[in-house]
């Protein structure tokens, strides 16, 4: 990539979570020494948030681009040795950026948590990024790297073969906080959309994986639709979510290319109290069913604090922060046998349980973990897979030091606990 580069640039840097990116990337690049720009449609927003969180305005560049303008993508991306996307929704704004980097030669990273988007780019752009040298890494935020990460963290602890893995995300709101807006308006429109277009999904991961993996056992089950777990507390239930995708589809690869055992994979999240999972279930059906129809999602999306019950809003003075943590449940064997599809005779004799968790709300999470995952990708290629291509964040930082960066910045990964039968 051209030495004139500057380092990073942040586009969408106007958007809510494109402001905290701005805001962390400024002291993180700076401890790094590298420059970066922003890029959006307009310069007098764009200059608001330079002024608003940086003190020497000539440390950065404020760069016009619009999705619509191709002319502008590329001159914007020409500009950038890695580009950091907040733009979304990514179905509707996504790919023109994803092509012209490839065009450019300009490494990517995003914050989606939409599935059909990232299976599409794989499938359209795979070979592209890889004949172009350059990383195309999706779903960088809260969803899904720091699940996805806390995976492949304790397949590295485990110290045998995983064979399965549980994940409980957990969510609260400050002991100060009563319930509220957490989430802002592009989260939901990109949730609406998601439900809306799930039944085409299962196509794409046939024409992703034409073939099937092995069958390998035990085979992992889900736990029923409301239980207690020993290893996180309060009332956990099944959860359609992207994580559980994301962890799949690094998995395949890790077969595929290390030829290592896949895990098994089942996502759960879990609340306190059990009149937040009514909530939580009363906002599902009504979603669930308007989503269905085009009329339906006119009206989600058109009073979503009504029928979030108030969780969305697009005040974004309103919304209060929200907190995360995930624990991972593994189990599988002492013994780690010579191939993947090689079949233990006895049942499973180890648990590791780990965990990540954090003093920062979820919004603040997502940036950090986006700019690190630039950083790593500007920093480590050398221990990157392929050269290049569309891939997962565990696929792509599996082997990085990207886990140590997020401890380093207030991320913490642990191991619980390791036991033996």
């Amino acid at each position: 990539m051209a030495n004139d580069r500057l380092d990073m640039v942040i586009f969408g840097a106007t958007g809510h979570t494109g402001k905290y990116v701005v805001k962390n990337a400024i002291h993180m690049c700076k401890d790094q020494k590298m420059k970066f720009g922003i890029a959006g449609r307009r310069k007098e927003a764009l200059d608001a948030v330079v002024k608003e969180f940086v003190s020497d305005i000539a440390d950065v560049s404020v760069i016009l681009a619009d999705v619509k303008d191709e002319e502008s993508l590329k001159k914007m991306t020409e500009r950038a040795k890695i580009l950091v996307n907040c733009c979304g929704p990514y179905r509707f704004y996504g790919e023109p950026v994803i092509k012209t980097c490839i065009a450019t030669c300009t490494h990517y990273v995003d914050i989606t948590a939409e599935e059909q988007f990232m299976i599409e780019m794989e499938l359209k752009y795979n070979e592209a990024a890889k004949e172009a040298g350059i990383y195309i890494v999706s779903a960088c935020g809260l969803d899904c790297i720091l699940s996805e990460l806390g995976v492949i963290f304790t397949q590295q602890k485990f110290e045998g073969e995983m064979n399965a893995i549980e994940i409980y995300m957990s969510m609260w709101l400050s002991a100060i906080d009563k319930i509220g807006p957490i989430c802002n308006y592009g989260t939901w429109i990109t949730f609406v959309y998601n439900l809306a277009h799930a039944k085409e999904l299962p196509a794409l991961r046939k024409k992703l994986y034409p073939i099937k993996l092995p069958e390998f056992v035990p085979k992992l089950k889900s736990r029923s639709v409301l239980h207690r777990s020993d290893v996180s507390e309060g009332w956990s239930s099944p959860f359609p979510s992207i994580d559980r995708s994301v962890a799949l589809r690094t998995q395949r690869f890790l077969y595929e290319k290390y030829k290592e055992r896949p895990a098994q994979v089942q996502f759960y999240v879990t609340l306190k109290y059990f009149f937040e999972f009514l909530m939580m279930a009363t906002i599902g059906m009504f979603i669930l069913v308007l989503s269905r129809t085009a009329s339906g999602r006119n009206l989600l999306l058109r009073y979503p604090t009504l029928f979030s019950l108030g969780i969305i809003s697009s005040n974004l003075e309103m919304l209060k922060p929200t907190y995360f943590s995930v624990t991972f449940n593994a189990s599988g064997w002492t013994e780690k046998l010579a191939e993947p599809t090689d079949k233990h005779t006895d049942p499973p004799n180890k648990k590791v349980i780990t965990k990540m968790s954090s003093d920062s709300p979820g919004y603040e999470l997502t940036s950090i973990a986006v700019i690190l995952s630039a950083i790593t990708i500007l920093n480590e290629t050398d221990k990157m897979p392929d050269n290049g291509g569309v891939l997962t964040p565990g696929a792509a930082f599996g082997k990085t030091s990207l886990i140590e960066k997020l401890i380093k910045h207030n991320i913490k990964f642990e191991v619980i606990s390791s036991t033996e039968k």
